[in-house]
């Protein structure tokens, strides 16, 4: 059983508390054993479940209610899923990620058409921002959308996009021309049915997601696909990277408590030597370190999400600081755990062999980790 002592600290309220509570037996009872034989249908299915018992309803603002997402519980929704399966964070994630833009600067027509059935679960969103040459360099993006009459018309291709493949609805970010640089970006709403936009390659990594490369080939969408202003396309990716970065950081956290939990059963049940490993002033360390990194890296994950719903304009440095620590110490204490399971660490299908695989790309996607020490520097300057 995790520790849940972390849900006494002032962060919280008593409603996050029972909704941990509720997910963490929602999870137990629905979470053990998925097949992930075919990412896609178990992607499907996840995001299905996930809206139907009404935890999507989390991930995306209610059409006919407050504009503003609640990012402590975001955190511990994907802190808890993570915690039970890798791949059920991921669906939850992405629901919220993919249609941020529309939550946060959609039009009421943009929120109707596709927040419902986000909630749902039975439309899958995705966030097309990266492009080949440019990933964390948002600023380089040379995808185009050029208006015509009462349209756009984009060309281009995006690469890395989450759901990519079985999503129904993309987030584009394309340049306008509005200026040069970040300035020039605009977001838009694209149904993955339209005319022009087509899946090219599906991407294979270590813990099998669904990903893809997407074409652009003067694809047309009607000027009301817009999201905000013209030009506003960086403002909205950064405000919505605000939000969903310190819920990157909470599924390391997730991750990471999974692996010390798993350690501490390995070394209190495995003997060498006719004593309990545990015993080993060494592996006492072990244990010491992984518990100290997961309550770091819960601090700092707190921190930042209870900041930014108590009216923080912007956590810049705070999320950034949060997904740079939570996700490199989340691959140590995973590495550690690995170590103290000693063959069967390696061994494929153990917890802790999936944990290592999956840890590994949150240092990379939504800002790498030294890209993270870039915002972090800039930002400390700044101030």
């Amino acid at each position: 059983m995790a520790d849940k002592s972390f849900l006494t600290w002032p962060f919280f309220e008593d409603r996050h508390r029972d909704l941990a509570g509720s997910l963490e037996a929602w999870a137990a009872q629905n979470l053990a054993g998925i097949d992930h034989g075919d990412t896609d249908a178990a992607c499907r299915a996840l995001v299905a479940a996930l809206g139907q018992d009404g935890w999507l309803n989390h991930a995306a603002v209610d059409p006919e209610g407050e504009a503003k997402l609640d990012v402590r519980t975001l955190c511990l929704i994907r802190e808890t899923l993570a915690r039970h399966d890798g791949l059920a964070d991921f669906a939850f994630a992405m629901q919220g990620l993919g249609t941020g833009a529309i939550s946060l600067f959609g039009t009421d027509a943009q929120k109707a058409a596709w927040l419902p059935k986000v909630r749902a679960g039975s439309a899958i969103s995705a966030f097309a921002l990266t492009e080949p040459q440019s990933g964390s360099d948002v600023a380089s993006s040379t995808m185009t959308a050029t208006q015509d009459g009462d349209s756009y018309v984009l060309s281009g291709e995006k690469t890395w996009i989450s759901n990519g493949g079985i999503a129904d609805v993309y987030t584009v970010f394309a340049r306008t021309g509005d200026a040069p640089g970040a300035r020039g970006l605009s977001a838009f709403v694209v149904p993955s049915d339209t005319r022009g936009l087509d899946v090219v390659e599906r991407l294979q990594t270590i813990a099998p997601h669904p990903l893809a490369t997407l074409r652009f080939s003067d694809c047309r969408v009607p000027a009301v696909a817009l999201i905000g202003e013209s030009g506003a396309g960086f403002k909205i990716a950064m405000s919505v990277l605000d939000v969903f970065r310190s819920t990157v950081a909470a599924a390391a956290l997730g991750f990471a408590r999974r692996a010390l939990d798993e350690a501490i059963a390995r070394v209190t049940t495995r003997h060498v030597q006719g004593a309990r490993l545990f015993d080993l002033q060494m592996v006492q360390g072990h244990i010491a370190d992984m518990a100290v990194d997961v309550d770091a890296s819960a601090l700092l994950v707190y921190r930042a999400a209870w900041a930014k719903d108590n009216g923080a304009p912007r956590v810049t440095r705070e999320a950034a600081m949060a997904k740079l620590f939570s996700t490199d110490q989340a691959q140590n204490v995973i590495d550690r755990a690995v170590q103290l399971h000693g063959g069967d660490g390696v061994r494929s299908g153990e917890v802790v062999e999936k944990l290592y695989r999956e840890i590994r790309a949150l240092r990379i996607y939504e800002g790498a980790s030294d890209v993270q020490r870039v915002i972090i520097a800039r930002q400390t300057l700044g101030q």
